[in-house]
């Protein structure tokens, strides 16, 4: 998987490539991130990439030129979607991760910042997500979140590849709840099936377990 981050701020992003599954992903040449900062395609002496909107309003708004400079600098593979984050795009979840994952090569990830982008940058896009109903400082943020997603679920990213089916949202539910070790701590005991070795029964308690806080939790999910 490629993917290709359109960033004013590319050093947000050194230190979580450069940990955990990420890291190793990377190094695996599972993913590969690239990096373009749109500054680099300006042409004014200033390098600016943000002007005031037409029409007045408070802040500043990305300029179309260099996102369109950026965006047209990459290679095309066949599998492609180019997306903004934002806070006006489709809701982020673990069904739209999986059909990125399965479905595409090269996923561009455009960042906004201040008050948002030029409308005509629409034009270069596939998609637009979101996180939720809420506003960051700036896109980089999500697109994060995505590249994580979207990773952790190719193969060879999870040394388990099992567990992958084992989680939240996977059957429509939330997880249930799990324990470690001490069997008991400050009076909390573990779940006395959980210790029986009765897979059955144990299998049995971890479905309901599902059900019930899904429905406490989450309602929604089972509408």
């Amino acid at each position: 998987m490629q993917f290709d981050v359109i960033t004013l701020f590319p050093d947000f992003f050194t230190s979580p490539l450069n940990s955990g599954l990420l890291s190793r992903a990377l190094s695996k040449n599972i993913a590969t991130v690239n990096l373009v900062n749109p500054r680099d395609f300006t042409t004014d002496k200033h390098h600016q990439v943000d002007d005031e909107p037409y029409g007045g309003g408070v802040g500043m708004l990305l300029k179309c030129e260099p996102i369109f400079a950026a965006v047209e600098s990459l290679s095309v593979l066949p599998r492609r979607e180019v997306i903004l984050m934002t806070p006006q795009g489709e809701p982020l979840n673990q069904s739209l991760l999986k059909e990125l994952a399965t479905n595409t090569d090269q996923l561009v990830l455009i960042c906004g910042h201040y008050e948002g982008v030029d409308e005509r940058v629409s034009n270069l896009l596939t998609r637009e997500i979101s996180l939720g109903d809420f506003v960051l400082t700036c896109g980089e943020i999500p697109a994060l979140t995505i590249i994580n997603g979207v990773t952790r679920l190719l193969p060879g990213t999870v040394g388990k590849a099992e567990s992958l089916k084992f989680e939240s949202f996977e059957d429509g539910l939330l997880d249930y709840p799990q324990y470690t070790r001490p069997p008991v701590f400050r009076g909390w005991e573990v779940p006395e099936v959980l210790r029986s070795g009765n897979h059955k029964a144990i299998s049995e308690w971890r479905l309901q377990q599902k059900i019930e806080r899904t429905k406490l939790r989450r309602p929604d999910l089972l509408t």
